[in-house]
């Protein structure tokens, strides 16, 4: 259909981006039903009979936009555009669902499907909010136009305030400026537009299929009982399928061949969903939302006794995936796959739930819960018996059901451990006696556990702390968990088995509380661990100061592309239409981390269907060896691989699936060789790039440390984890050839057309005046399309030159994350010397990073990380060495900071450590330490223009830190099991390329008789809005409107040799470039223009364009003083540094170790901004990613530290296991801050760089837990230092609350396992 709008993001309903609405009209409710679902797990045929709506079935640029996606665009919540069409769906199904305006709790819930990597969500959610007021004009039939023009609707209340007019205008050069206001958007025009269920489907009756699929799949889909159990009988391994969110997975992940799907949906009795005096039947085909209303319902209208275990389920479904998996996702599907870590499994079980099974003859049998679970994925069905249904019977009084679960992340996470736990209290005696209990456990053994001795210890005995006491050591014994389980964290597993069951005494205790003869007393410290957490909404502020100049300079602009994103009209790689003969490309890829190849025999991929071709090293026109510095990297492996992942061939065929299908059936013989899967190993082996080495110092370390100077001197390792980039459209290149071969031409998704333009070239042997690149959009980058996305590219011209055909390769997810590279890990050995006040004298810090297979940039990276090692401290003495770790997996690359972030997170390791040696807070330490104007840093660059000081002052003043600090200590003196910690932390970060030759750029500029003008430069637009910046200075430039500049793509033929779009620099440069070349043309233009005789610029142009004057200009701009010589350790490698602060509280949970964070005020000294909306943007986007790092994303290798992972297999390969923040990670209160009145006079229009250098400032958050983690410590009497590593997940922040729930398992200086 050529519809384009629903992206492919992961393939496997983990990142919304694929979201579309389905309606159907239930023929029970007789009401048509309107849901949110994932594209790419939805069979075609399951669709049958339903409407579906797209991106583009709302609204487009054309005709006009719908209200959500108008709301969206002018609210900046769309930045690189590839997830923006699921946000969009998913609320338009919330709004389509919903009689009454959602709330704002529902529309953040009906978002905890969609992932977004660029904005940090704050925009999305403020955009959103405006549909959740009463008085929303979107769908009435009220003309905004009754209210005043000037009445600006505040996205907080959706009144009319004044809230939208405190941003500062600096009189001398702005314009009025006027904020966007919602009331802008006359919603009453497009109600009548709204799209309706069409009446040909409320008129045709249901009827059954058969039909057949790809590869010789059958689809049944029956009306009626009798027919299921008929197709069970011809079919009996046939799969039953509700919402295929599970089989769907199997299906693309495991490579698992389904040849018969049964869809039940359509089948009356597995749909029942009914209550009695005895309790709910619930059909196995209901779906979970359709149970999450129904039991919310009952739970209204039945008494509090009958319900505790509907309360749980409720509570638990909530956690439960995302709202478009939960809405197809049925009762029995989840029961039958019979996961060790399903979320509902353990509730039915401790609920005395039964199952209804019925056989092929009709016969029915019932099994309890907690027998039905037999092993692994096992479950007590035969081959002709069905899941019917399921009775869950009412609680009694007394009688208590709770819901424990602890994920990586919150909302859209599988467990890694749950639980459901049930206690039955009667009193006999004046006593509480335990009549019955049940405690389930998942995520501890192969099934859902009952832990039977337990039970049987609980029965019987009186509910008081003795009880618990020992039914903990008896639950020690219940829950065996090897060192080698699959999954890792075996000690967190275990603890959280205690905590969890302590967390249900208190719970248990505390709903019995006023009982008679009750006497279990709860502290009222002790309330903080069962206390349900409301989480508030996200409330943003931004502060900041318009500073115009010109006519667009300074404004704060929509992105240029956002009214196409919210569409679904950008395009991006995979977007662009085969043509006729088109091919599909799927790698080859290697199995074993480090091998000698022996045999590759592709026979099989030979005789695949579709198949049009196989290339492997031999084949290669020109040069196998690659890369963007040294070429130590092959395209295809010819002798030996050296990661899991490595290409070794390449597949065409005539579509994607068949690609794969032929790669997969290409047979590999290797000999394994010991292979290298740590930086400790590397170390150990010497196993170092060469010529990796570097030094920069200055002063004397060992006479430092000599000396009496110094009052005490510590040494400690920081391990600094990895991060996936996790952009949300995967790597693609387009390529084809033109006149015969002798022109290649390609399209990519990446941050360096240029490098793509020279790789191919290289490896088929042609110019590169013959090769041309070009770029539109990118879906993300955050440096992972610097150079790796080179490599793919030329991968795919392989196979389109040889043939002479285009060829397409886009990447599944997996495979994207498995083998694009990492941001690289480090590890930092630490040696400091300071004084008993605090005052650092002396550093030597050794740094290792992991740069995989192939050195890519993993140089400049390490060298990054060597010079941000001081963050902003002066530091008299200092040593830095750096090596590159050769280690065999895939070659790590560019990530947003490039290497910045590791040094300057393990120097505030060592800062916090000196506080808690000296007794001071860390702020102290910090601020006594600051660098300032004059100061020279150990690689001899001095410190200029230095705002550090003034920041740190607002920002203290504006987060109230005292009173704040005063609160938290408060709060954490009355609740034993919930800790509050803050921290405030600075950054430095230097703007420039740090090897000299690449602080270039070209732009050229076009001037039309029309007055339009025409930009083209080399960056590229990922979302950070670079073009909308460039745009902005070329309308300033000609002091025309913004609207009458234009960008199409970035394009090696247009603008050559172009740098990669990093570094943060991209708006300084090609900014510079774009108003040289403008000021070219109005050079030209002058002697016309000093006539005055024209009243437009389109007059000007037009008179100058009858007089010949060359109308268009090619701009170019180096930057200026800098350079740096690596053999004297000494240069100025940066043209400027942008300073910035961040302060950031958190709350844990300190017995599960789960947190949230409260604030977030960030301040940043940008000079005078080009566009305040998008730097804001980029700031709150960049803190969320950096949370994500610090606190969330945790890369799990196969290595020492991992054993139940093949060796140097990737686990965390998907959205399933890796997991970004989501929108309930945002901090509740987000503040951004631009530092005003900061001029900055080393880049154009006093602006600076944005991109990178707030990502740090993230790790406020991890430093925050860290302070609330030393006061649960000291809870426990341990007061001394402890590592914790990065990022703080779940399991670090808990092990390091050691309590007597970690006790049996581990020390108090235990170190979770991380891949570094």
């Amino acid at each position: 259909m050529g519809l384009t709008g629903t992206k492919l993001g992961c393939g496997e309903g983990g990142c919304g981006a694929c979201t579309v609405m389905v309606s159907y009209f239930d023929q029970n409710s007789k009401k048509c039903v309107h849901q949110a679902i994932n594209a790419c797990l939805a069979p075609l045929y399951s669709v049958e009979g339903m409407h579906v709506i797209t991106v583009e079935g709302l609204g487009n640029r054309k005709f006009g936009l719908h209200p959500v996606q108008e709301t969206l665009a002018r609210n900046h919540g769309s930045q690189c555009g590839f997830c923006t069409p699921g946000f969009i769906m998913s609320m338009y199904a919330l709004l389509r669902s919903n009689k009454t305006p959602p709330t704002e709790e529902q529309i953040e819930e009906s978002l905890a499907g969609n992932l977004c990597r660029c904005t940090g969500y704050r925009p999305i959610l403020d955009a959103f909010r405006v549909f959740s007021k009463t008085n929303d004009l979107l769908y009435t039939n009220n003309s905004v136009s009754s209210q005043k023009d000037c009445e600006f609707v505040c996205p907080s209340t959706g009144e009319p305030c004044s809230c939208g007019s405190k941003t500062v205008q600096k009189e001398n050069v702005c314009h009025d400026y006027k904020p966007v206001s919602y009331n802008e958007i006359d919603g009453s025009s497009y109600t009548n537009k709204e799209i309706i269920f069409p009446p040909q489907l409320l008129m045709r009756k249901p009827s059954s299929l058969s039909l057949n699929g790809f590869n010789g799949i059958k689809w049944h889909r029956p009306l009626l009982l009798k027919h299921v159990l008929e197709l069970k009988s011809r079919f009996p391994d046939a799969k039953l399928v509700v919402g295929n969110t599970e089989v769907g997975i199997e299906t693309r992940l495991k490579k698992l061949h389904c040849p018969v799907f049964v869809s039940v949906t359509h089948v009356p009795e597995l749909n029942i969903l009914s209550s009695n005096e005895n309790g709910i039947e619930i059909g196995a085909a209901v779906r979970l939302s359709e149970l999450q209303k129904f039991l919310k319902k009952v739970i209204e209208e039945r008494s509090c006794d009958d319900t505790s275990s509907c309360r749980a389920i409720v509570k638990q479904i909530k956690w439960f995936a995302g709202t478009q998996i939960r809405n197809v996702a049925s009762v029995g599907g989840n029961i039958c796959t019979a996961s060790p870590i399903s979320d509902l499994n353990p509730l039915w079980m401790a609920s005395r739930a039964k199952f209804k099974i019925v056989d092929s003859n009709g016969n029915i049998r019932t099994v309890v819960a907690e027998n039905f679970f037999l092993g692994y994925r096992k479950v007590d069905l035969k081959e002709n018996e069905i899941l019917y249904s399921v009775f869950l019977p009412w609680t009694r009084r007394f009688e208590h059901v709770k819901e424990f679960k602890q994920a990586h992340r919150r909302e859209d996470d599988i467990a890694l451990v749950n639980a459901g736990m049930r206690v039955f209290l009667e009193e006999k005696d004046q006593k509480w006696i335990v009549s019955d209990a049940c405690i389930v456990y998942g995520g501890v053994a192969p099934v859902s556990l009952l832990t039977e001795k337990t039970r049987d210890y609980l029965i019987g005995k009186p509910w008081n702390k003795e009880m618990v006491e020992n039914a903990m050591e008896i639950l020690k014994q219940d829950v065996v968990i090897s060192e080698d389980a699959p999954g890792g964290m075996v000690e967190f597993r275990k603890s959280l088995t205690l905590s969890f069951f302590f967390k249900f005494f208190l719970w248990v205790s505390h709903e019995m509380n006023g009982q008679d003869f009750f006497k279990e007393t709860i502290p009222v410290s002790h309330l903080s661990a069962i206390e349900s957490y409301n989480r508030p909404s996200v409330m943003g502020s931004q502060d900041y100061e318009i500073t115009k100049q010109g006519t667009s300079v300074g404004s704060p602009e929509v992105h240029m592309s956002a009214r196409l994103q919210v569409t679904g009209e950008a395009e991006y790689t995979d977007d662009t239409p085969m043509p006729p003969g088109g091919l599909h490309a799927a790698m080859i890829l290697s199995k074993k981390p480090h091998a000698r190849l022996l045999s590759i025999d592709d026979s099989g991929a030979r005789s695949s269907p579709g198949f049009a071709g196989i290339f492997f090293a031999k084949d290669i026109p020109g040069d196998n060896a690659t890369g963007p510095i040294v070429e130590d990297e092959q395209v295809f492996a010819s002798d030996v691989v050296t990661c899991v992942g490595q290409v070794i061939g390449v597949v065409v065929a005539d579509t994607h699936e068949n690609a794969k299908l032929a790669a997969r059936k290409v047979v590999i013989e290797y000999e394994v060789l010991p292979p290298i899967l740590s930086i400790k190993d590397a170390v150990k082996s010497n196993s170092f790039f060469p010529n990796s080495n570097r030094l920069l110092g200055k002063g004397d370390v060992d006479l430092c440390f000599r000396s009496n100077e110094c009052d005490k001197i510590i040494e400690g390792e920081v391990h600094v984890g990895g991060q996936e980039h996790f952009y949300l459209e995967p790597q693609s290149s387009f390529v084809w050839t033109m006149d015969g071969g002798n022109e290649v031409h390609l399209i990519s998704s990446t941050q360096a057309p240029q490098k793509h333009q020279k790789y191919v070239a290289h490896v088929l042997g042609l110019p590169m005046s013959k090769v041309v690149c070009k770029v539109k959009r990118i879906g993300g980058g955050f440096g992972g399309k610097e150079t790796r996305s080179a490599f793919f590219a030329a991968v795919a011209a392989v196979p389109a030159y040889i043939l002479n055909h285009p060829v397409k390769l886009t990447l599944d997810r997996d495979i994207d994350m498995m083998i694009s590279g990492q941001r690289h890990s480090f590890l930092g050995k630490y040696k400091v010397g300071f004084t008993n006040e605090g005052k650092v004298l002396g550093l030597d810090l050794e740094l290792y990073n992991n740069g995989g297979n192939s050195l890519d940039l993993s140089q400049a990276i390490l060298e990054r990380a060597m010079y941000h090692s001081n963050n902003v401290y002066e530091i008299p003495n200092v040593r830095v060495t750096g090596s590159v770790c050769f280690t065999n997996y895939p070659s790590n690359t560019a990530f947003r900071g490039f290497g910045g972030p590791q040094g300057m997170l393990i120097t505030e390791n060592w800062i916090q450590r000196i506080a808690m040696e000296v007794k001071k807070s860390p702020e102290e330490i910090r601020e006594m330490n600051f660098m300032g104007d004059g100061s020279i840093l150990h690689y001899g660059q001095q410190i200029q223009d230095c705002t550090l000081q003034r920041l740190w002052e607002e920002l203290k003043k504006s987060c109230n830190f005292l009173k704040i600090r005063s609160e938290v200590d408060e709060f954490n003196l009355h609740n034993r099991w919930r800790r509050r910690g803050i921290a405030m932390v600075p950054t430095k970060f230097g703007i420039s390329f740090t090897t000299k030759f690449m602080n270039q750029a070209g732009a050229l500029v076009q001037v039309y008789t029309d007055g339009t003008v025409l930009v083209t430069h080399g960056g590229v637009e990922m979302g950070q809005g670079l073009h909308t910046k460039v745009a902005q200075i070329a309308a300033s430039a000609f002091e025309i409107p913004l609207s009458a500049v234009f960008i199409s793509e970035t394009s090696t033929d247009k603008v050559p040799n172009a740098s990669p779009t990093a570094a943060s620099a991209s708006s300084d440069m090609y900014g510079a470039a774009v108003l040289d070349a403008c000021n070219q043309i109005k050079t030209r233009m002058e002697p016309i223009a000093s006539k005055k005789k024209h009243t437009s610029f389109e007059e000007l142009v037009n008179a100058c364009y009858f007089e010949r004057i060359d109308l268009s200009a090619h701009g170019f701009h180096i930057v200026p003083d800098i350079g740096f010589d690596w053999t004297t350790g000494k240069g100025h490698p940066y043209r400027y540094f942008t300073y910035g602060a961040a302060f950031a509280e958190v709350e844990i949970d300190t017995l599960t170790g789960d947190f949230h964070t409260r604030s977030a005020d960030v301040i940043l000294d940008l000079g005078f901004s080009i566009n305040p909306a998008i730097d804001v943007g980029q700031i709150e986007g960049a803190f969320v990613q950096g949370m994500g790092w610090v606190a969330l994303e945790e890369l799990k290798w196969g290595d020492d530290a991992h054993k139940w992972i093949q060796p140097g297999f990737l686990f965390t390969s998907g959205p399933g296991n890796y997991k970004i923040p989501s929108v309930n990670d945002v901090p509740f209160k987000f503040k951004v801050s631009l530092l005003k009145d900061a001029p900055n006079d080393k880049a154009i229009h006093s602006s600076k760089a944005v991109g990178e250098p707030p990502f740090f400032l993230a790790s406020s958050v991890f430093f925050a837990i860290k302070d609330a983690i030393i006061a649960a410590r000291a809870e426990s009497g341990f007061h001394g230092w402890f590592p914790l590593d990065n990022p703080a997940t779940p399991e670090r922040i808990r092990m390091a609350c050691a309590d007597e729930f970690t006790a049996p398992f581990a020390k108090s200086d235990f170190r979770p396992k991380l891949s570094v």
